[in-house]
């Protein structure tokens, strides 16, 4: 029991360290985010600080910052970059601080699962920003393939990693 309740409070405790990264990294670029959420779905409790609002949601699945997506689109491509892998960068070097404790191994597992191409994921959104930057536009035909090719070799490098503990 300890150690599900420990796997519950470090899950959480890391996906407040990555969403802290994308938050810090935003306002280091000056894009502006109205809100840190923790859950999804209906505010339960929360509380404002600096600006922001931090709110547990009630449905105990991910984490969101809600970032000015307009202002972002309108920073340069590295800044754009920056702010989408802000909390991958923050779960790698919490994993760094933290190894060998189920804490760092969360963090690196949060990470890696969202630098892959899943749509919507942080891995994703930085294949958008590149993509569009090369075809100097924005084309939907374009990001529907990325989408569905990024989902289809998500599954293969997660069934890869599968196959290797099995």
């Amino acid at each position: 029991m300890a150690l599900i309740i420990s796997l519950i409070g470090f899950t959480a405790l890391a996906l407040i360290v990555h969403e802290l990264g994308h938050l810090l990294l935003a306002r280091s670029c000056n894009v502006p985010a109205s809100e840190l959420g923790l859950g999804l779905g209906p505010r339960v409790v929360g509380f404002r600080l600096a600006g922001i609002q931090f709110n547990l949601r009630a449905i105990p699945v991910g984490s969101f910052v809600r970032l000015d997506g307009t202002a972002l689109k309108e920073k340069s491509v590295r800044a754009q970059l920056l702010v989408h892998l802000g909390g991958v960068i923050f779960n790698i070097i919490a994993s760094l601080f933290t190894y060998g404790t189920m804490f760092g191994w969360l963090n690196l597992l949060l990470a890696a699962g969202n630098i892959l191409p899943l749509y919507q994921h942080d891995g994703w959104k930085c294949g958008v920003v590149i993509m569009r930057a090369l075809m100097r536009r924005k084309s939907q035909p374009a990001e529907r393939v990325f989408t569905f090719s990024g989902g289809f070799v998500s599954v293969l490098i997660a069934w890869a990693v599968i196959r290797l503990f099995i």
